[in-house]
């Protein structure tokens, strides 16, 4: 081989090095923009804005009192109302309210179906998970940590009242109940409005709806960094793995067939389960926790019929 070709072969040798050396470093900086992308979505999603509580039970006509309670992780204060019937109570009903929103739950709305209870002898507790309306907490863990909430109500509603407890959630809210029920003997039933089944399954699959991000690479960067830089397990949020411990209460699922954010089949699923103690009420409509605004009056009707069926059992 000449010099001239040793020139050349060595050119073409270090022109090579540069590109790989090159393309080497355009993918770790492709790659760490994606993880800084990732853990910048990934804590917008745990910490969404707080919505203002900007009307009172007082606006419905109804009695009430501010409460304040621990979360059961002994820290964290959570704040709410107790909502009074007229009579004695037959029942004590907590609300759970969904991911981003607070006790009124204004997309519901909460305190208008509160009032519809209320009249059939029902006392309320709605209240506000962490990080949300005016309670303590700078993290919305989607059912993880909620259900440490949800635990400490149900405590101190046992606590100060004799009548049994049962659980209405939407959203977050159904599956952290379920979860919650689980866990806690004194809950004698449930209502689930829109749950997913799994959290981490439902993130996997539906993760660009919430992050606005193609799927990938980001669905798999956050489901496996967020996690472990905020010590949270999503396994931990799994209203189905959860649902053997429920399966001699009775449970009502409602979900909107039209619901484009957390598909119907997530009732379905959890339903198939145990189907001669869990029903599912499928509603006509679209839109995600529409069911009671869309049809008010049925709602109203068979939230009814459902708890007083789980009294007679009492």
């Amino acid at each position: 081989m000449s010099v001239t070709e040793v020139k050349q072969t060595v050119k073409k040798r270090s022109m090579m090095n540069r590109a790989v050396i090159i393309i080497s470093s355009l993918f770790v900086l492709a790659l760490l923009i994606c993880m800084a992308v990732s853990v910048y979505k990934g804590f917008d999603l745990l910490k969404p804005d707080k919505k203002t509580i900007n009307e009172t039970p007082s606006d419905y006509g109804i009695n009430y009192q501010d409460i304040d309670i621990l979360s059961e992780d002994g820290k964290t204060k959570l704040s709410g109302w107790v909502l009074e019937p007229e009579g004695q109570p037959k029942i004590t009903i907590i609300f759970s309210h969904g991911y981003g929103e607070n006790r009124i739950e204004e997309g519901m709305p909460f305190l208008s179906l509160a009032k519809e209870l209320l009249d059939n002898g029902y006392r309320i507790i709605t209240f506000d998970f962490r990080n949300s309306g005016e309670s303590e907490g700078d993290m919305t863990t989607i059912g993880v940590k909620e259900k440490l909430d949800l635990l400490g109500v149900i405590n101190w509603a046992n606590n100060h009242f004799e009548e049994p407890i049962g659980l209405l959630g939407v959203s977050m809210g159904a599956g952290t109940s379920l979860l919650a029920a689980a866990e806690s003997k004194d809950v004698i039933a449930v209502v689930a409005d829109s749950p997913f089944s799994d959290l981490h399954k439902y993130l996997k699959e539906n993760m660009p709806k919430w992050s606005h991000l193609p799927n990938f690479p980001f669905t798999p960067l956050i489901l496996n960094t967020i996690p472990l830089l905020v010590n949270i397990d999503l396994n931990d949020a799994s209203p189905i793995n959860a649902l053997d411990k429920l399966q001699m209460r009775p449970v009502l699922f409602i979900h909107n067939i039209g619901d484009d954010l957390i598909p119907y089949t997530e009732s379905e699923k959890m339903v198939r389960k145990h189907p001669d103690h869990f029903s599912l009420w499928l509603t006509d409509g679209d839109g995600h926790v529409e069911s009671y605004s869309q049809n008010s009056e049925e709602y109203v009707k068979r939230v009814n019929e459902f708890f007083e069926s789980a009294l007679k059992t009492q």
